[in-house]
């Protein structure tokens, strides 16, 4: 209750006096003083201004702040009741003040007491020097407790920046996820309008064609629906005016014109645009589709570092960003490290430093990772480029030098941990630059390193293509073998 009162004793002070508000004020900018501290306040100037943040407050008369009005007055007969409460604590037996402390008893006691047969041959001492000893010890006792406050506080902190940095993380994620995916919307609207469009094309060349044809073949139906119906007409006529137009009806007879050629018209090529339709536009979609072999893992990155491009691009900020505590991160080192391990076969990846003035790129094992303070003994093979000169090394801060003839605008790293080796090569000039030999029996992974604010590191796509699908001609005649059995 004491600690609830000295709490809520802040909240009621006055900020002019620093004592309890009396008869306190609201003004419109919804500070409160006491009314005779705010008119001692305006006493020698011309504008009525709120003492704390300076804004002119409104209307002539002072508005009384009811509500902490009556707050001030529960609190202050509050405190005045346990103040009273405490001076008037008398001995219960003799109902007299309490003076001393039975140290066998552990108790107040009064004079009376002390004679008392009770307390026969007891140890006292002054209340006021015990309640002091003792306070002193519970003061050295409270304060690990203080402490652990400070900690459980502190690791709160933590978390509720955690909270809001994994909502911050997964709506920058969904924008980007809704943004690829848009990308392939588009393609995919583009792929079906074009290939709609080749349809209606197709459709309207064969319907072309098929109206041609139509059409001329109605001028030959007029024509000799006409010569039909004139010798109709003739074969009706009475005898003499029939033999009279024989000749000349004979001749109508007679027709010159090539019958209708009795092959199909040419029909929708359905085979062409149905035919792997899905696998064709997935062939397609290639050229708009990177893949890269390592992806880096923004939960590891150094604050300084900004990752962009889908992850595969490493930016060197002016400023670190706020990232809540987190194991995972180099905080000495501006690195990241690639989203995968590694702990069998072969794997390769390519980096371009461009003109970077400091770098590092190779491979980290997994305990030197998770116990960073040792990064400069073991665990951390790579090259790298640092005031102007090459180096390999073991370690992120000990660099051995190479001597190299080209300067390296891009780093090969090839890793046979099966082999027991990770090479390093410049691929624009297809040389080698260093290799490692080690036994590895943990997980590695990738591990990169920019100082460089003026230059990014990059890791190059891979180039992709859909490779012929054949048929073992074995298999396939053994196939028809069987079926004609």
């Amino acid at each position: 209750m004491a600690s609830w009162l000295a709490l809520f004793e802040d909240y009621l002070q006055c900020p002019v006096c620093h004592d309890v508000f009396r008869d306190p004020v609201l003004l419109t900018c919804s500070h409160s003083f006491c009314k005779l501290c705010l008119e001692q306040s305006w006493e020698n100037t011309d504008t009525r201004k709120c003492p704390l943040c300076r804004r002119s407050s409104s209307g002539n008369q002072l508005c009384c702040n009811r509500v902490l009005k009556n707050l001030c007055e529960a609190f202050e007969q509050e405190s005045d009741r346990r103040a009273s409460a405490e001076a008037e604590i008398l001995c219960m037996l003799h109902n007299k003040k309490l003076t001393h402390y039975c140290l066998e008893n552990k108790q107040p006691v009064c004079v009376e007491c002390q004679s008392s047969e009770i307390h026969n041959k007891h140890c006292f001492k002054l209340l006021d020097e015990v309640a002091m000893d003792l306070k002193l010890d519970l003061k050295d006792k409270l304060a690990p407790l203080k402490e652990r406050l400070k900690l459980f506080k502190n690791a709160k902190h933590t978390c509720v920046q955690t909270e809001q940095y994994i909502k911050c993380q997964t709506h920058y994620t969904e924008c980007l996820i809704r943004h690829e995916f848009e990308k392939i919307h588009q393609f995919l609207w583009d792929e079906e309008a074009a290939s709609v469009a080749a349809l209606r094309e197709e459709e309207e060349r064969r319907v072309h064609s098929v109206t041609m044809k139509i059409t001329e073949m109605n001028k030959n139906i007029c024509v000799l629906s006409d010569k039909v119906s004139v010798v109709e007409e003739e074969i009706k006529a009475n005898n003499v005016l029939f033999l009279q137009n024989h000749e000349e009806t004979v001749k109508r007879t007679e027709c010159e014109m090539k019958n209708p050629e009795n092959s199909s018209v040419s029909l929708i090529d359905v085979a062409h645009h149905l035919g792997n339709l899905k696998f064709r536009v997935w062939e397609k979609m290639l050229s708009i589709i990177n893949y890269t072999p390592v992806i880096l893992d923004p939960n590891t990155a150094h604050p300084c570092l900004h990752l962009t491009d889908n992850l595969t691009r490493i930016e060197v900020q002016t400023s670190s960003s706020e990232v809540p505590l987190n194991p995972l991160i180099f905080s000495e080192y501006s690195s990241v490290l690639g989203s995968e391990g590694y702990d069998s076969g072969k794997h390769c990846w390519e980096i371009q430093v461009g003109n970077s003035s400091a770098w590092a790129v190779g491979v980290i094992s997994e305990s030197a990772y998770k116990h960073k303070e040792i990064l400069s003994k073991k665990g951390l093979w790579h090259i790298g480029y640092y005031k102007g000169k090459y180096g390999h090394g073991l370690s992120d801060e000990v660099l051995i030098p190479i001597k190299l003839k080209e300067k390296l605008q891009r780093v090969q790293v090839l890793l046979d941990l099966d082999g027991g080796c990770v090479s390093f090569l410049n691929p624009v000039n297809e040389t080698h630059v260093y290799t490692f030999v080690h036994t590895f029996t943990e997980r590695v992974y990738p591990y990169f390193c920019n100082a460089c604010p003026e230059e990014a590191l990059r890791i190059i796509p891979v180039e992709l293509s859909v490779k012929e699908i054949s048929v073992d001609r074995n298999r396939l005649q053994n196939f028809k073998k069987n079926w004609t059995q």
